[in-house]
């Protein structure tokens, strides 16, 4: 009798898990085959006409970054880390339905466009961007505390050389880098103490602010 349970309770778990896991391939197939609405690239080519097309097409694929790490984030809050994708996001957003089923069918929930501002506190934002840092890493098989490189999702706006774009630095504790005392230091990010003392996004790149206090801590990851 105890066997049979058991038994059934295996195979209860086992039907589950593959449940699960094939309504993730579907929603990691849908957003990685979702043709965004043409506006949005025309949109992109008017507000950043310095973009080609296939620089375009770069920053819509990784708004679908965007959309797998927040498919991973379970409970916690995600922060937008590129200018440039986050107004491909807002246009995508305009077309209401499109997105509420794009939103349905990719992430099974509604993903709500939150600003840095409008967050709880500074704190909230603080941890949303390390979220989104840890996710990214993850994705591209980067160590979040010690990263050979900084991932696509917040590497565009410097790549694609975005006038308003946030820039994140790895290498940013030697002066003779030539990195030195430019964008933000991702080396912070992963040094966030929780406190409310710490600042948001928007605080560190519109104050020009691009030292989060965490030069001290110690499990702090380097650049070369």
């Amino acid at each position: 009798m105890g066997i049979g349970i058991f038994f059934i309770a295996l195979v209860s778990i086992f039907f589950v898990y593959m449940y699960r896991k094939g309504k993730i391939n579907r929603r990691t197939e849908f957003i990685n085959s979702y043709r965004f609405p043409m506006a949005i690239q025309r949109k992109l080519g008017e507000q950043y006409p310095g973009l080609n097309k296939k620089q375009i097409k770069q920053v819509l694929d990784t708004l679908k970054v965007f959309f797998h790490i927040s498919n991973n984030r379970k409970k916690h809050s995600i922060a937008m880390p590129s200018q440039v994708v986050d107004f491909a996001w807002h246009e995508f957003i305009l077309f209401t339905k499109n997105y509420q089923k794009f939103c349905s069918t990719g992430l099974g929930y509604f993903l709500h466009h939150t600003p840095t501002e409008a967050m709880a506190s500074a704190t909230q934002a603080q941890e949303s961007i390390k979220n989104a840092w840890n996710l990214a890493c993850v994705r591209e098989g980067i160590d979040p505390k010690n990263p050979s490189k900084i991932p696509m999702l917040f590497a565009i706006d410097n790549e694609l050389n975005i006038e308003d774009g946030f820039i994140y630095v790895k290498n940013c504790n030697s002066k003779s880098s030539s990195t030195y005392a430019t964008g933000f230091c991702v080396n912070h990010i992963n040094c966030s103490t929780g406190t409310s003392s710490g600042v948001s996004l928007s605080d560190v790149f519109e104050s020009g602010n691009t030292d989060s206090g965490c030069s001290s801590c110690s499990s702090c990851g380097g650049g070369d």
